[in-house]
């Protein structure tokens, strides 16, 4: 992503985004990690630490200054989902936005598994 700013040109790798996305959504509560979906045999695995960055997809649109956040996670039995989804969605639009002064159009969550216990 480039953008325009007084004394030149900034830019921002979608790494920068999916590292942010990845480490906001794994701290907020009910979210046990994030989620990889094998292609090829539609198993939905958790992912360590390491490799959050697999579980966040990050579009940015051709205008230049803009977002979009797709994020596949598992999460705890019990919680409630709508909830959860709307906490994630508000923290990482934040981080994002504080961090990186770009502005988040949308985030948009797969819950891939449910986690008993």
């Amino acid at each position: 992503m480039k953008i325009k700013m007084e004394k030149g040109l900034l830019y921002i790798s979608a790494e920068v985004f999916t590292a942010i996305s990845g480490y906001v959504t794994t701290k907020c509560f009910g979210v046990k990690g994030m989620a990889s979906r094998s292609v090829q045999d539609g198993i939905v695995r958790l992912l360590k630490r390491e490799y959050l960055s697999k579980g966040v997809k990050v579009v940015c649109p051709p205008d230049g200054n803009t977002v979009d956040i797709d994020l596949h996670i598992v999460v705890e039995h019990g919680i409630n989902i709508p909830e959860i989804c709307r906490s994630i969605m508000n923290a990482v639009r934040y981080n994002i936005e504080k961090l990186t002064g770009v502005t988040v159009n949308s985030v948009n969550i797969c819950i891939d598994s449910i986690v008993i216990g």
